[in-house]
């Protein structure tokens, strides 16, 4: 490869993006295991997330009316516009040296009430992502994720036990 990289020009790879996506779905996974074994407002994601809500609250007041419905919901228009491009491009800028991938993608859920799926994610930044989540956590809109994470796993443990205790059965009888 000769010359300078222009990131402007060059050209996604499929493996590249690939790639990302796999460790985008990886921390939303690891992310909603978390929210299973934490409570929300115990949760800390970041050294700096007193840092992070307390500037969300500052720069996004439409996220911090009660009783935080743009919190709850995301609005991805609102996100995606151009004046809100530009609003999370200077809240995004202040965390590139504190913030290790502060720019990497995340997936996070659009209702802060559902868990994660096809029809509930869409793609930001990581400190987008940990802006809400944070925002989420502390205000205790996590708190029915939270809920819905244990019932999920705990459902998830009875099925293997059940699976275990048949299974035993079957080669006890053979």
């Amino acid at each position: 490869m000769s010359g300078k990289f222009d990131p402007k020009n060059a050209q996604n790879l499929m493996e590249i993006e690939k790639q990302f996506a796999v460790k985008a779905v990886e921390q939303a996974q690891t992310y909603w295991n978390l929210l299973e074994k934490v409570a929300p407002k115990d949760l800390r994601l970041t050294k700096y997330d007193d840092e992070i809500f307390e500037h969300v609250m500052k720069d996004f007041p439409e996220l911090a009316e009660e009783p935080y419905d743009k919190l709850v919901k995301i609005d991805e228009e609102l996100m995606k516009s151009p004046e809100g491009k530009e609003r999370w491009r200077k809240f995004i800028a202040e965390y590139e040296k504190k913030i290790k991938d502060f720019n990497f993608g995340s997936l996070i859920r659009t209702d802060a009430t559902q868990e994660y799926g096809e029809t509930n994610t869409i793609f930001v930044t990581r400190i987008q992502f940990y802006a809400y989540e944070i925002c989420r956590n502390k205000l205790g809109l996590n708190d029915r994720a939270h809920e819905l994470a244990k019932a999920e796993a705990e459902k998830e443990r009875l099925e293997k036990e059940k699976a275990a205790t048949k299974k035993g059965k079957k080669n006890g009888k053979s």
